[in-house]
């Protein structure tokens, strides 16, 4: 097997007598072991009739098994030893997986292989899983995603079976006259769970030859049948092709998707001839598509390459983000488009261009960062469905031969007459309704003289394919020597309005880095209207950086800008070698210099946008973001901030931007692969970059709403969707360990119990569930519903007797239960990283709660392993009083949406918030800095 040379682990592969193939992975370092099982079953498998079996099926195979019938009981085993599970359903494959301490791989691993031999099909949780099942349909009904999916659906080959239903519900899924749903749900497991369709992956600090003997003692009874083999129908028929189709969304979206049809690509991973011709189509430097479509005001942005695919086709889709003006310029986005796809036939088919792609995907490979346990096994597990076993590592970066006779050949393939266009707008003319999710579309073959212009396209002189590309190294990069093997960052610079902390890398022997750049400033959050006009000002710095930053970004360094309670913070990470470069481009361009009126519309049009439809996700994500807006008065909701978009002009910006620099404290984190002398001048360039402009000032503070001494507060959203919802939170009142450990432990302790009771027993909805909740630094918990049936008051009972019952569920467990669910918490604040993206992430958390000694984790860990089962009930306790501290935020869902004035469904006695802002002037605050 083909592996990096910075990867330490020891591969082997073997396959079971009953055909189930296996990859064996010994990591001496692992901090939890992972399993994860791939079926080559999915809903394309799905019996005429029974859309959405597959699916319903991966639901079932967790409700109990014969050797552990109890439901729930495999979620509650996992979660106590500190792990996690879950599943997946997609066309052709189903995937199982999950992670948990290593002192218990055996264990589970017993209770998972189970899944795949004696399933219990308890009648009872057949029906109930149903409801849970359908919930997960409705939950998608305004989906756009789910809803433009299924007009793909109807606009191709019928008798492929992408075209039908995928998830089900009860009409898919109900007893019928000759059958059963058990019935056929367990004769459909019998007839395609086989075990010569499966992969399996195992991650261990055990021996190989440990993890072989647990793998052949509790797989090899997994049985082998014969199983029909499918012989699909094509994708698109001549008549699905030539086709422009127009879709209106729910969201405010503006989408133009070129696709062409191809067949099954993968046999060619090696060469990867798209992902050539994806690397071209997408380059965004000057000169490029996207370059000139943006500065014409016709598209925000572009991507190149994806679409659906399987074992016998493949979309190759050109997509385009488009403004209101390119919504009347399709042609002319369209014209565009088939003159950059001319220009790479005629001039991009060069071996020098091919090999710069070929290095990026080999320079990844070489220095690839592990990744956690349970999403490299959940990978591999689906790729060793599709590699050999050599290449399951190797199979996603290889790029070994220019063939550009077959390259020449695709491109063939990108043409007028294999063309499908898609257009996505509220604007669109629809005559006809998808079935499912009831999206209007409509349907009409592209003109002859549209194809014609297409197939002979003008040329565009402005268009250029890219130049070499000036961030690219070949070279391997030295890695700094480093002493220390557990190096916690340091102030290097401690002034006023300015640190900087430093960090080698002293573990994961890559030649990568992460720059973490803090920008606060008391201006930006003066008021919503500077709110707005701080993330207007870091949308048009990332609009005003695209460009000169895309050769970076294909060189393997990426950054990230995004506003905050103080101001606003970018993150730089990759290769570390050219990073600084990049940066200090960054912060020279900080003040824009101009201010284009052309784009300044369209990024304003933009955000308005993105906040209209963040009012139409679902209602549990509304009621999360409001629930955080009541407690932050610096994290205005949606609704807020569109008001005080709509005014601001172009000319307010310069002004702005000028006073948003005159006060301004920075906070640096540097953590790669560096020498401290050159953060050292990194740290002379930011502040000499800054000093003309800034005078220095302290943090911005973070404040957070007090509950204290409130007992119940009421808060009713107006969500405009048919599904109910409810959260309820509560708030510590300190930010002491044990606090933290409080909070945390009765978290772990409760989650799995609270899923079980209120969506496997009671079904009250799909989206169930309990959140460890810290806000600025503060400690709390939500426990939340939403539902297609039941009413506020119906969920808030359900969450007041759970809570009632569950300090009483306490005594039953066991001391050696108590232990290990202890344990399990532990084991996971403590885990170690497996790379350098997550230590980053704690160290800069770290800095954001002033834990300066970088041991909060470890203080927490100390304080749960003292806490007693008495000191857990009496918080439990103090929880199931209704005049606890809390809020409980709600929606009512249902037909008639919102007939009269919110805050008149009454729910339990407490005091109504009618108002956030006059909330907000009459709480007490807390305020870190």
């Amino acid at each position: 097997m083909r592996t990096s040379p910075n990867d330490p682990k020891h591969y082997h592969n073997i396959t079971l007598d009953n055909g189930l193939k296996v990859l064996l992975i010994q990591d001496q370092d692992a901090q939890k072991s992972a399993a994860s099982l791939a079926v080559n079953i999915g809903h394309f498998h799905d019996p005429e009739g029974r859309e959405g079996l597959a699916h319903f099926l991966e639901h079932m195979l967790f409700l109990g098994t014969e050797s552990y019938p109890v439901a729930g009981e495999y979620q509650s085993f996992i979660n106590r030893h500190g792990g996690s599970n879950n599943a997946w359903t997609g066309t052709e494959h189903t995937n199982f997986y999950f992670d948990i301490e290593n002192d218990w791989f055996d264990e589970a691993l017993d209770r998972f292989s189970q899944f795949f031999i004696c399933p219990c099909f308890n009648p009872e949780l057949v029906d109930r899983e149903r409801q849970a099942v359908d919930s997960e349909y409705k939950l998608k009904l305004k989906d756009d995603v789910r809803r433009l999916y299924q007009v793909h659906k109807e606009t191709m080959n019928p008798a492929h079976p992408f075209s039908q239903f995928s998830v089900g519900n009860l009409d898919t899924l109900s007893d019928t006259q000759d059958a059963t749903i058990r019935d056929d749900l367990i004769d459909f497991y019998q007839q395609h769970y086989s075990a010569h369709l499966m992969t399996l992956v195992l991650i261990s600090p055990q021996a190989i030859d440990s993890l072989e003997e647990y793998v052949v003692q509790l797989f090899n009874a997994v049985p082998r049948v014969a199983v029909k083999t499918y012989d699909f129908a094509p994708l698109y028929l001549a008549e699905h092709l030539g086709l422009e189709i127009h879709i209106q969304p729910v969201k405010e979206l503006k989408k133009l998707t070129l696709s062409f049809g191809f067949g099954n690509m993968d046999p060619l991973y090696r060469i990867k001839p798209l992902t050539y011709i994806a690397h071209l189509l997408g380059y965004e430097g000057p000169g490029s598509l996207v370059a000139l479509l943006r500065h014409a005001g016709l598209i925000n942005s572009m991507a190149a390459g994806g679409g659906i695919s399987g074992s016998n086709f493949k979309d190759f889709c050109i997509s385009y983000n488009l403004t209101e003006e390119g919504l009347t310029c399709i042609d002319s986005i369209i014209d565009a488009s088939f003159s950059y796809l001319k220009l790479i036939q005629n001039q991009g088919l060069q071996a020098w261009r091919y090999s710069e792609k070929q290095q990026v995907f080999e320079r990844a490979f070489l220095y690839q960062e592990k990744s956690r346990a349970i999403d490299l096994v959940s990978h591999l597990s689906v790729n060793l469905q599709h590699y050999p076993a050599e290449d399951v590592i190797y199979g996603d970066y290889a790029m070994e031969q220019y063939d550009q006779a077959l390259i020449e050949q695709c491109l063939k393939q990108l043409s007028p007459d294999n063309l499908r266009i898609t257009i996505v707008s509220a604007q669109q003319p629809c005559n006809k309704i998808a079935k499912w999710y009831h999206t209007p579309y409509s349907v009409e073959p592209i003109a002859k003289q549209r194809l014609d212009r297409w197939r002979q396209p003008a040329k565009l002189d402005s268009l250029q394919l890219p130049s070499s590309n000036p961030f690219l190294s070949f070279n391997t990069t030295p890695l700094v020597e480093v002493d220390d093997q557990e190096a916690q960052p340091r102030l290097l610079y401690d002034k006023p309005g300015f640190r900087l902390w430093f960090s080698n890398e002293p573990e994961f022997k890559v030649p990568k880095g992460h720059l973490y750049v803090s920008v606060d400033s008391a201006y930006s959050v003066a008021s919503v209207r500077n709110i707005v006009c701080s993330r207007l000002m870091v949308e048009l710095m990332l609009d005003h950086l695209s460009e000169m930053t895309y050769q970076a970004e294909i060189a393997g360094m990426s950054y990230q800008l995004y506003s905050h309670q103080g101001g606003y913070t970018l993150h730089l990470s990759g290769f570390s070698d050219k990073q600084i470069l990049l940066l200090k481009m960054i912060m020279n361009n900080r003040l824009f210099g101009h201010f284009e009126r052309k784009r300044f519309g369209i990024i304003k049009q933009q955000l308005s946008k993105h906040w209209q439809n963040q009012m139409q996700v679902k209602p549990i994500s509304q009621l999360f973001s409001e629930l955080t807006s009541l407690l932050q008065p610096n994290n205005p909701p949606p609704a807020e901030l569109l008001k005080a978009l709509e005014d601001i002009q172009l000319e307010d910006m310069p002004d702005f931007v000028a006073k948003l620099y005159q006060n301004i404290h920075i906070e640096m984190l540097a953590y790669g692969n560096w020498a401290e002398s050159e953060i050292h001048q990194l740290g002379d360039f930011i502040q000499q970059e800054i000093s003309p402009d800034s005078s220095p000032s302290k943090e911005t503070p973070r404040k957070l709403v007090s509950i204290k001494d409130q007992a119940t507060l009421l808060y009713e959203v107006d969500c405009k969707q048919s599904d109910s919802a409810l959260m309820v939170y509560f708030q510590s009142r300190d930010l002491s360990p044990e606090s933290i450990a409080l909070f945390a432990l009765s978290n772990h302790i409760m989650t799995s119990t609270f899923f079980n009771e209120l969506r496997t027993k009671q079904q009250l909805g799909y989206i169930v569930g309990t959140g460890n909740l810290p806000l600025n630094r503060h400690p709390g918990i939500i426990f939340y519903v939403q539902s297609p049936h039941g009413q506020p008051q119906t969920l808030l009972d359900a969450i007041n007797d759970f809570l009632d019952a569950f300090p009483v569920l306490m005594f039953e467990l066991s001391d050696a239960q108590w232990q290990q669910s202890k344990q399990g918490l532990i084991a996971q604040i403590l885990e170690r990283e497996s790379n350098m993206r997550t230590r980053a992430q704690r160290f800069w958390v770290s800095i954001g709660n002033k834990d300066h000694k970088f041991n909060q984790r470890q203080l927490a860990a100390k304080r749960i392993e003292q806490l007693e089962r008495r000191d857990l009930v009496r918080f439990m306790m103090s929880l199931k009083s209704k005049q606890r501290d809390r809020i409980v935020v709600y929606n009512y869902g249902g037909t008639d949406l919102q007939q009269g004035p919110l805050n008149t469904h009454h729910l339990e006695t407490g005091h109504y918030i009618s108002d956030r802002t006059d909330f907000q002037r009459q709480a007490k605050l807390y305020s870190y800095n």
